[in-house]
């Protein structure tokens, strides 16, 4: 049975008693809908006790265009290459730690950039949910972040329904018809298809 939203935070609430810090990693292709439903999920567990949740973005570790230009990296932003998984890395152990508050980056999608420390994760936050495309890539250097997660996460959506997501996306930020569906096929979709297949098993496969 595919669980909803109400039976997802329910699980999560149960599986992290006892636990002074329970992270959880939603992984999934571009468009699978990782953020909408993160931050759903994350003020589903709020409403149930207040103040427990809160979400880590892996979108916050792009690297910057003035970093990706010099390396000719920026046509393919998005790519596992193009994110700082060492940063993330880092951030998770301190988070793990439990024993102060930590700031994370978060992605600014209009403006194409990450905003250093635009979220604190705080003791409060018991619940942590990580969202992204790579959490779960079984290749180096996303492979050190698995044993950082007690539950993983996987969202399934079918590849027509991620392509068709992903050209709306791209028109919706200015793009011409032809340049998003351009986009969509040969940039989005290659990163989905590593997603999917080279992905660690998710303890949930959420679809």
């Amino acid at each position: 049975m595919n669980p909803n939203i109400h039976d997802m935070a329910a699980r999560l609430l149960e599986a992290a008693q006892g636990h002074e810090r329970f992270v959880v990693a939603l992984a999934g292709p571009p468009a699978a809908g990782k953020s909408f439903l993160s931050e759903w999920l994350c003020r589903e567990i709020n409403e149930r006790q207040p103040g427990i949740a809160a979400v880590v973005p892996m979108d916050g570790y792009h690297f910057d265009n003035a970093v990706l230009e010099p390396q000719g990296l920026v046509p393919i932003k998005g790519a596992p290459e193009t994110f700082d998984a060492d940063g993330l890395h880092q951030d998770l152990m301190r988070i793990r730690r439990a024993d102060k508050s930590v700031a994370v980056p978060v992605f600014d999608r209009p403006l194409d950039l990450a905003r250093a420390g635009a979220r604190l994760i705080t003791l409060e936050h018991r619940i942590v949910i990580v969202e992204g495309n790579y959490l779960l890539l079984d290749q180096a250097p996303w492979t050190v972040l698995h044993e950082l997660f007690d539950m993983t996460l996987f969202l399934e959506v079918p590849d027509e329904v991620l392509e068709a997501r992903l050209i709306q996306r791209w028109l919706g930020m200015g793009q011409d018809h032809s340049g998003a569906i351009e986009r969509a096929r040969h940039k989005d979709m290659s990163n989905a298809r590593l997603i999917k297949t080279a992905s660690r098993p998710p303890h949930i496969v959420w679809r």
